[in-house]
């Protein structure tokens, strides 16, 4: 790895009260030093200490910005690399000039998540904790974040050192046994073995069994909401996200595209798709919205299906009915301030007593209700535990389900009395997939594959 000095903007551009520059390396303080005039020289200042001064230009002294200048040495940095961070007004010319001069005078433009990576390959964070630091990033919600904070502390890379550990153990218990059979430490069995990988495998299954549940609060529910026009989806739409983000009248097929909108209901971070009303139609226009309709009901995870409780159910949505019998269905019965007429019995049978919420959308009743039917479908009725130590990283889902395949090939070979130095490989197998969670054994493309995800400055 490079060991140059980096340098890059680590707030977003535009308009703003201040931008950060940061810059990291051997020679981070020396290069601000040439840019910089304050009351002293920054490689005489102690480390950890905000310094007051101006941005110059060191070739014809001119003043570029004011600025605070903070000053952190390794090993007590982001890095673990000396780091220094410029702070100057917000705004797209000033910023530039500054990184401009820090390019000029000894530093490099960092790649994307090179301070990360940094911090990652000096051994400040692991892996996992990296991966966390983006998903601080993009959260989409309060939970979400939370789950990332816990990461990024170390959470997760606390269970999986614990899980590897004991695996270590159990690997030099089946060396000892085959090296010194006469000892026969702790009567080193396929029992023993047995038992083991069963408790390793619990461990792997509880955290599998919230990733489900940590996906969706890392990534959102693709949740689209469909029926026949006018029933009430736009409005569903405004009520959720408590805005006026589609048009709502009274004319049949007003929405002619897919709105998109991001709401969180009950902490879960839902990507709410209001899409046209699915029906035959010869308005050309209206059918590409149907269509459209069609693929968002396709690729979503939930289906929030609105019907209007003031009037039997219609031959297009008894055709909708049996097309999203298998599918994770939420039905809707909007207008409930209204005389019933719809064929309640019906939905029910189709999806579930507990999948079909009244609501009136006019006059905002039924929400709380629709909260509990999705966290009843995707959270067991909880959103959160005590416990936020969920996996919601894909790529450590794929690990988890790779040790957890290793783990019971090693437990049926052997309950079949396999020689144990040949189960030894399977644990092995397990132990190094869990390993690439928290970067014991990466390879350096998957490294840079990561890494290159984050953005300009982290």
């Amino acid at each position: 790895m490079n060991q140059d000095t980096i340098a890059a903007i680590a707030t977003p551009m535009g308009e703003g009260g201040i931008a950060v520059i940061r810059v990291s390396g051997d020679e981070a303080v020396p290069v601000c030093d040439k840019i910089f005039a304050g009351k002293s020289k920054l490689t005489d200042v102690p480390t950890h200490t905000v310094n007051y001064g101006y941005i110059r230009d060191p070739e014809t002294g001119a003043r570029v910005e004011e600025s605070l200048v903070t000053v952190m040495r390794a090993p007590r940095s982001f890095t673990k690399e000396d780091v220094v961070e410029i702070s100057c007004h917000g705004g797209f010319v000033s910023v530039r000039k500054v990184l401009d001069l820090l390019l000029e005078h000894g530093a490099r433009l960092a790649e994307p998540g090179e301070f990360t990576k940094r911090a990652f390959l000096n051994g400040r964070i692991d892996l996992s904790q990296a991966e966390a630091v983006i998903d601080l990033i993009r959260a989409k919600s309060d939970r979400a974040f939370r789950i990332a904070l816990k990461q990024s502390e170390g959470s997760l890379s606390k269970t999986i050192k614990g899980l590897r550990h004991r695996l270590v153990e159990l690997m030099a218990h089946i060396e000892v046994n085959i090296d010194y059979p006469e000892h026969d430490v702790e009567e080193m069995t396929n029992a023993f073995i047995k038992e083991k990988c069963a408790d390793a495998l619990s461990d792997i299954e509880r955290m599998l069994t919230t990733a489900q549940q940590g996906k969706i609060l890392r990534e959102g529910l693709v949740t689209a909401i469909v029926g026949r026009p006018n029933v009430g989806k736009s409005s569903l739409l405004n009520t959720l996200a408590q805005e006026e983000r589609a048009i709502v009248t009274e004319i049949a097929g007003t929405t002619r595209d897919v709105v998109e909108e991001y709401v969180h209901v009950n902490g879960i971070p839902l990507k709410l798709l209001d899409t046209a009303g699915i029906r035959e139609t010869s308005d050309l226009v209206e059918q590409i919205g149907v269509e459209k309709s069609r693929q968002a009901l396709s690729d979503a995870d939930l289906i929030l299906f609105v019907c209007n409780g003031a009037e039997p159910l219609q031959p297009d949505e008894y055709v909708l009915i049996d097309q999203l019998k298998d599918r994770q269905v939420i039905a809707i019965i909007n207008k409930q301030d209204l005389p019933q007429l719809i064929e309640e019995e019906v939905l029910k049978e189709a999806f579930g007593e507990d999948r079909v919420v009244r609501m009136s959308l006019l006059a905002q009743q039924g929400i709380a209700d629709l909260e509990k039917a999705i966290a009843s479908i995707f959270f067991s009725g909880q959103v959160e535990s005590s416990d936020l130590t969920y996996v919601s990283n894909a790529r450590h889902i794929h690990l988890l389900k790779q040790a957890r395949s290793a783990l019971t090939e090693a437990h049926e070979a052997a309950e079949a009395f396999v020689p144990i130095d040949m189960i030894q490989i399977d644990i092995r197998n397990a132990w190094e997939h869990l390993g690439e969670i928290i970067g014991d054994s990466v390879s350096e493309s998957l490294i840079d594959q990561i890494f290159s995800q984050f953005c300009l400055g982290k």
